[in-house]
């Protein structure tokens, strides 16, 4: 699925994450239970973030780099989208983009962009607008790092694409030459 935003071009692998969550009732702890179905990537993407399940990262890596293969932006650098949750042991974006530059002999440059403000965490947070304001501010571009190079900017999920919108305009204030964008799989939104 093509994604609309400030990228020279950018596209979702798989359009939809989740195909249906059914609410099953309450566990002894009081906590919602819910049968979730989720897109075959979406599944692999699901079970890297929420289950530490680092076996799906070939699988994850390999359809990016198929995509990528038969799409074929020109691109000398690729960049993760800085996550929004710190989490003690890895970053599944990060993972990702690693996988995506060592099969394609691209380096990866996690310097690009950083995130200079503490931001919540927007899983909950559903409007477009809503996200953009929470993020305004947050991210900062290298501009040693991007000045002249054409980005390839990866993202595990998208969702409203406002994290990913604001952190392609700081790679291009920051004197990229075009930056692309890539996302694994589009979430639902509730707008």
């Amino acid at each position: 699925m093509k994604l609309p935003g400030p990228w020279a071009e950018g596209f979702v692998l798989e359009r939809q994450h989740t195909l249906s969550s059914e609410f099953l009732g309450h566990d002894s702890f009081g906590n919602p239970q819910f049968e979730t179905k989720r897109s075959e990537l979406g599944e692999l993407v699901f079970r890297l973030k929420n289950r530490n399940d680092k076996n799906t990262l070939d699988s994850i890596a390999d359809s990016a780099v198929q995509f990528i293969q038969g799409w074929n932006p020109t691109f000398d650098l690729i960049v993760p989208v800085p996550p929004s949750r710190k989490r003690a042991d890895y970053q599944p974006v990060v993972e990702i983009a690693t996988a995506i530059g060592a099969r394609l002999a691209k380096p990866v440059e996690m310097a690009a962009v950083r995130k200079v403000k503490e931001t919540p965490e927007l899983k909950n947070v559903f409007g477009y607008q809503e996200r953009l304001k929470l993020l305004e501010g947050a991210f900062k571009a290298n501009a040693e790092a991007v000045a002249g190079k054409r980005i390839l900017l990866v993202d595990d999920l998208y969702r409203s694409g406002a994290t990913a919108t604001l952190v392609a305009q700081e790679l291009l204030v920051g004197g990229a030459a075009s930056v692309f964008m890539l996302a694994m799989t589009k979430t639902r939104t509730r707008a």
